[in-house]
């Protein structure tokens, strides 16, 4: 018995029939990928709750007990109400400027940090800025590990830091 040919028409049918059948399969098999990818994600593990914090101006609250020798350290509680999240302090430069003493070149292994001259003026190094004299109200950032130094500060300079995170390594370098 001979087989009959079937029509161009139902040739297209079904040809159409049969790749509408494996898209679908394709786009349910993409979907399925997709959903496993989200429910697999290792999810963050969530910090604790931050909390307020509020610092009122006390003078006894400046402390020598920071970084630096040659300066006092108001801490505004930040680091404890973020949970280490962030810290932040006024920092008071004590003078006379002692460049032997102060201009060390150094980095900080931080994520963020800004400072803001709330007081008096203090010229810093900036590796790939130079020099710059910083006066009241004049405020910066230092990108992670930039080689940074101070240079000069006046007697009466006040700065306000904000770093993230709150615990961090600083690194001293030869000049």
């Amino acid at each position: 018995m001979a087989r009959q040919k079937a029509s161009r028409p139902a040739t297209k049918a079904a040809a159409k029939k049969r790749s509408g059948t494996k898209a679908a399969a394709r786009s349910s098999a993409r979907k399925t990928v997709k959903a496993k990818a989200r429910t697999t994600a290792p999810k963050k593990p969530l910090r604790p709750r931050q909390r307020v914090a509020i610092s009122h101006h006390r003078e006894e609250d400046f402390k020598a007990d920071g970084l630096r020798a040659y300066a006092k350290y108001r801490d505004l509680g930040i680091a404890d109400a973020s949970h280490g999240l962030a810290q932040a302090h006024v920092i008071r430069l004590q003078g006379p400027c002692n460049p032997a003493e102060v201009s060390k070149l150094h980095f900080h292994d931080v994520e963020f940090q800004m400072v803001y001259v709330l007081k008096g003026w203090v010229k810093t190094y900036m590796e790939g800025e130079g020099e710059t004299l910083m006066k009241q109200g004049s405020a910066w950032t230092q990108p992670p590990k930039i080689k940074h130094m101070i240079l000069d500060y006046s007697d009466d300079v006040e700065l306000l830091e904000v770093i993230l995170p709150a615990e961090f390594k600083t690194v001293e370098l030869k000049a």
